[in-house]
């Protein structure tokens, strides 16, 4: 009879695997991240591939490929409905590990409103400058020198649900910084409860300024429990790879191995924890595919960073116990052949690998990314109150144990 003990969740954020059938009242034409960068000459996953990547509903028919010579997929496979209403990263999450949201997160197209920047400046003791949707790098060039000069701090926000901070390390040390977007946290709830507060800190010199990693995100506390707190609750071990620790504002994590400098870095943190003991969950969040490559519509840049994550793919499962069991899926889609830079609203793919897991199980699709949890939830024999449905009597080789 099998048994799961650990379950690494791994979340490329934003591969999306085509439109949803609502992808227009979220101003999105028939985006497809998955059949944009596989048009690529740096893509090339066959470790995927191998696990039913192409194999699911839509994708085979639309990228003309499945795994490789025809054969069963090693894995089972979905594809999967965001039910929630947004196209964010941290509704995303939250639907994956059990929660639907019936109303998107607040975005702020024309900037904050005034009585809202008031109250920041006056909890700061500081000025704003720029209060726009804006680029990253771009903001810190443009508002960069004032700030230097009057210490002022950048605000800006993007099509995310977002609040952004950025100031220079030489002028605001990183834990004020941090400070501040505790306060802004702290202001933006309710109606203005925006799903992130992101401190942005940058060094250097006009017009060469760079972005540090010690960015922070400091989000909205899930309103409900998840597939996290449920599972602390039962004492099993609930880790963090990645943003997973913020996108959760802690909630629910027994520990968290920090944000990724990049994919690799989080790769490489999941690998080393496949050489320790725990009975649980192991929630990987890998966000280049999105923050470097998806936002910035690089094509190539996403491409090579798929292939680059299915080499340490191949690593991963050469290692897997066989008590382990693999999920791959993403939390919304960012096509980065589409028009703009905002997360476009896609179907995502769920990959299911392990010793336990029957081969080559077609799924169909999933009507909301909660299943995810509910699974994971009937796996630990752990209570979580979900719209999500279980799939694992449809996957499981053998029937789990419960304790």
């Amino acid at each position: 009879m099998g048994k799961i003990n650990r379950v690494f969740l791994i979340v490329l954020d934003s591969l999306g695997i085509g439109g949803a059938l609502d992808a227009k009242t979220f101003g999105d034409d028939n985006p497809n991240t998955l059949k944009t960068i596989a048009t690529s000459k740096k893509f090339h996953t066959p470790n995927l591939a191998k696990l039913g990547l192409f194999n699911i509903d839509g994708v085979e028919k639309q990228l003309g490929m499945r795994s490789e010579e025809g054969g069963i997929p090693l894995g089972a496979f979905a594809r999967v409905r965001e039910a929630s209403a947004g196209k964010d990263t941290t509704i995303g999450h939250w639907e994956i590990a059990g929660i639907i949201s019936e109303r998107p997160l607040p975005t702020y197209p024309e900037g904050f409103p005034p009585d809202v920047i008031a109250e920041l400046e006056e909890s700061f003791g500081r000025k704003i400058l720029c209060n726009k949707p804006y680029s990253g790098t771009q903001v810190i060039h443009d508002f960069g020198q004032v700030h230097e000069a009057t210490g002022a701090l950048i605000v800006y926000t993007s099509a995310d649900s977002v609040l952004q901070i950025a100031a220079h390390e030489a002028v605001v040390p990183v834990d004020e910084l941090y400070n501040f977007c505790r306060t802004a946290r702290r202001i933006m709830q309710g109606v203005h409860g925006v799903g992130r507060i992101i401190a942005r800190p940058f060094v250097g010199k006009f017009p060469n300024y760079e972005r540090t990693p010690r960015r922070h995100d400091f989000s909205l506390t899930p309103p409900a429990e998840t597939i996290l707190d449920a599972l602390q609750s039962k004492d099993f071990a609930t880790i963090g790879v990645g943003k997973i620790q913020d996108i959760f504002a802690g909630q629910g994590i027994s520990r968290s191995l920090g944000v990724n400098v990049d994919n690799s870095d989080g790769m490489n943190k999941t690998l080393r924890l496949m050489d320790e003991d725990f009975r649980g969950l192991c929630f990987v969040n890998l966000v280049d595919f999105d923050m470097k490559f998806g936002h910035r519509r690089d094509v190539d840049g996403y491409a090579q960073a798929m292939t680059t994550f299915d080499s340490e793919l191949g690593e991963f499962l050469r290692r897997m116990r066989a008590d382990d069991l693999l999920m791959i899926t993403a939390d919304h889609g960012c096509d980065p052949a589409a028009k703009g830079t905002d997360h476009t609203r896609e179907n995502v793919p769920l990959i299911i690998h392990g010793k336990t897991v029957r081969a080559g199980v077609n799924l169909g699709t999933l009507s909301t990314f909660a299943d995810i949890a509910a699974t994971i939830a009937e796996i630990f024999n752990v209570k979580l109150e979900t719209q999500g449905r279980s799939f694992l009597h449809k996957i499981e080789m053998f029937v789990a144990d419960k304790e």
